[in-house]
């Protein structure tokens, strides 16, 4: 079989495996991308499926209910950016975050109209609160 088709199979495999890996953190990802990815695509299978659950595991979990309510019920002054804010991409430096109480690992910000949450080492967005 050609290897690329077999590559090919393996990181969309991983993804879906990968995905289900987050919550157990960067070690379950990367065991469980490995096994998943040396069955659908062999040694080399097992290398990609380790890289690309090892990212997975590394996500940080969705945020509470009680952090997304917080959040739609503060107000203050929006900031904007030029560029489009994602999910999984850090806030600009110029973006002040304000923390959420009772929950260490969250913070927030209202960016170009919208309530993002983000995690607060990273600064990466981890959701926005419509």
């Amino acid at each position: 079989m050609n290897t690329r088709i077999i590559l090919a199979a393996a990181i969309g495999a991983l993804a879906l495996s990968g995905a289900a890996q987050a919550q157990e953190g960067t070690a379950a990802g990367v065991a469980g991308g490995a096994a998943t990815g040396a069955v659908v695509g062999g040694p080399v299978g097992a290398v990609v499926g380790g890289v690309v659950g090892g990212i997975a595991g590394t996500a940080i979990d969705p945020p509470p209910a009680e952090v997304r309510q917080y959040v739609v019920r503060e107000r203050y002054e929006p900031v904007r950016v030029e560029r489009r804010i994602v999910v999984g991409e850090a806030l600009p430096e110029t973006v002040v975050v304000r923390e959420v109480p009772n929950y260490e690992s969250y913070s927030y910000a209202y960016v170009n109209d919208q309530r993002v949450i983000v995690d607060r080492r990273s600064r990466k967005v981890v959701e926005i609160v419509d």
